[in-house]
Parts: C-alpha cells; sequence; structure tokens
C-alpha cells in the first residue's frame, strides 16, 4: 500500500494506436501515446489502481499508480533523494512570498 502524500509515478493513455494520426511513422503508429507523470498521491492506493496526484505546479491529474518515489533516468544515479525534492517546492514558495 502506498500511503498519501508518497511521491509517485502515474500512467494514463492518450490515444490508442488507431486514434493516432496516419502522418507517423508505422513503428510509433502501433504504441498507444501515453503521459507519464510524477506528483503526491492525494489518498492511499496500490500499484495498478486509478488513483489522484498533485504535481509540483499544483495541478491535479488522475492516472494509473505505477510506481512509488520514482527516479529520473537522466543519468545521475537510481537512489531517489527526497531533499532534492523538497528544496524545488520550499524555493517556489520563498520567490512568491517576494513577489506578493
Amino acid at each position: 500500500m502506498v500511503k498519501s502524500d508518497t511521491w509517485v509515478e502515474i500512467r494514463e493513455i492518450i490515444l490508442r494506436p488507431e486514434e493516432r494520426t496516419g502522418n507517423l511513422p508505422p513503428e510509433t503508429q502501433r504504441v498507444p501515446l501515453e503521459m507519464r507523470l510524477k506528483g503526491f498521491l492525494l489518498k492511499e492506493a496500490r500499484l495498478g489502481e486509478q488513483v489522484e496526484i498533485r504535481t509540483l505546479t499544483g495541478r491535479r491529474v488522475t492516472g494509473t499508480l505505477t510506481r512509488e518515489n520514482p527516479t529520473y533516468d537522466y543519468g545521475y544515479g537510481k537512489e531517489f533523494i527526497p531533499e532534492l525534492l523538497e528544496i524545488g517546492i520550499t524555493l517556489r514558495a520563498l520567490l512568491e512570498d517576494e513577489h506578493a
């Protein structure tokens, strides 16, 4: 069970293969267009369930829960570091306070 307020990733199919435009390469046309999005889980849930998350920008989005504490795959390692996530949130709040 994944607890609420946990950093998670969701997945949602945007277009099924038959809904995609014909102006795509054949290998792209054969697969669905999917969205993967990270955010904070709003209610406790299990992997594979439909859930709602709150993104870092404050949007509320629904999708299928796929991962708990997902990492970014851009070459800085596989370890999830919650402190780095909090830095962005804190910085946004500080900047908003300065402009208020």
